[in-house]
């Protein structure tokens, strides 16, 4: 075993220290692995970075209700009377003795983008008061807050970002109402800061939705109280509806993007992996082809196939681990952080989010990488094994 090692040791450093000599096909095999790389974590962190955004709204402590069987807020429905009972039910906190409960609507507007000006669909939501207790991250960032009864709205940073005329001061047109924008808010980088809000008594007759709602959110107590609150709702003859924490229904929001993505992004990879593959397998059978004189020499020295082929396919490892390496630096530094925005199907809304190569991301593209490496060297490694003395020398 120390025999076999020890040449498989000696094997794979000439192998590498020679790589110059090779480095036109190594260069190719490298390029070729780090482009799969570089495209199939450019197209998963658009995924990753929407998963993020959508995951991260939200706490253990907010649930949100929707009328039963809805799967979103655009396609739910509730009544005054249906708010009353869920602010009054067990387990809601209280600010100065009210319940911390949010009754709000939502609608969307036409806003077009600031890259493209092409009109999207921007989510304005009608909130009360009590909507920033609910969510514990709010904060005013440029401007003020607006006030009850007027024509006006707040954006969310993401939103200011993303869409044009969002700037404090500017005005839009909606449902031949005019509004004025007075306010940026933060969230901590939540789905919510895609959005613009106002006051919900005012958006109400603007869309004619009278006295309706959409969903309530609502501030526990505690996490621990969420069973309790949710159980006195389900059983309540007077309600049709359902409870979720606010975290995991927006994480289920996230989830048809994220597959789409996901899968898109492993198929073009794919395709572009089996191209990486024949450039490996050029390189390494190459590698072979203008060594036959020294593989033969050395297994005239006693040199068994074992070390001969684990040393080839060291080296096609080698070079494939550079290209994951290289596919993976350029990743992080193009696309991580990079600030787009999606539809968010559920809702038929624009949601902004910042791409996001994670270490999971660079492990799965150098894994990747070190396989059509694998597969790139595996035959060259072979035909090496098999490559007698007697052969190799008719070869030269």
């Amino acid at each position: 075993m120390f025999n076999w090692l020890a040449q498989f040791a000696v094997l794979t450093s000439v192998n590498i220290r020679t790589l110059r000599d090779r480095r036109g096909w190594a260069a190719v095999a490298m390029i070729g692995i780090a482009g799969v790389v570089l495209v199939l974590l450019g197209v998963l962190s658009i995924g990753e970075g929407f998963r993020a955004t959508m995951a991260g709204t939200g706490s253990p402590e907010t649930a949100i209700i929707l009328r039963a069987g809805a799967d979103s807020e655009m396609s739910s429905g509730l009544s005054r009377e249906m708010i009353e009972i869920v602010a009054q039910a067990p387990g809601v906190a209280r600010s100065e003795g009210a319940p911390v409960a949010s009754a709000e609507l939502f609608v969307v507007v036409d806003i077009p983008r600031i890259t493209t000006m092409s009109a999207s669909n921007v989510p304005l939501r009608g909130v009360p008061p009590a909507a920033p207790l609910v969510r514990r991250g709010f904060r005013i960032v440029s401007g003020r807050m607006f006030e009850p009864g007027r024509n006006e709205v707040i954006v969310g940073e993401a939103a200011s970002r993303s869409f044009a005329g969002l700037r404090v001061g500017e005005k839009h047109r909606w449902s031949q109402n005019d509004w004025t924008v007075v306010g940026i808010f933060s969230t901590g980088g939540t789905v919510e800061e895609s959005e613009l809000w106002c006051d919900v008594r005012v958006l109400q007759p603007a869309y004619h939705r009278q006295d309706t709602f959409q969903s309530v959110r609502v501030r526990l107590d505690s996490a621990g109280a969420f069973q309790a609150f949710k159980d006195a709702l389900t059983t309540d003859p007077r309600l049709d509806v359902e409870v979720q924490h606010e975290s995991d229904y927006f994480a289920g929001q996230s989830e048809l993007i994220v597959g789409m993505v996901g899968t898109l992004g492993r198929l073009i990879a794919g395709l572009m992996a089996v191209g990486a593959v024949f450039g490996a397998l050029n390189t390494m059978y190459n590698a072979v082809a203008s060594r036959t004189r020294e593989i033969a020499t050395l297994r005239a020295l006693g040199f068994r196939g074992g070390p001969v082929a684990a040393a080839v396919l060291a080296e096609s490892l080698c070079i494939a681990l550079a290209g994951g390496l290289i596919g993976g630096a350029v990743a992080y530094a193009l696309f991580n952080g990079f600030q787009a925005s999606t539809i968010n199907w559920q809702s038929f809304s624009q949601v902004a989010f910042a791409f996001r190569v994670t270490p999971r991301l660079l492990v799965e593209g150098i894994t990747d990488a070190l396989i059509i490496g694998l597969i790139g060297g595996l035959f060259p490694a072979i035909r090496a094994a098999r490559l007698t003395v007697a052969s190799a020398l008719r070869e030269l």
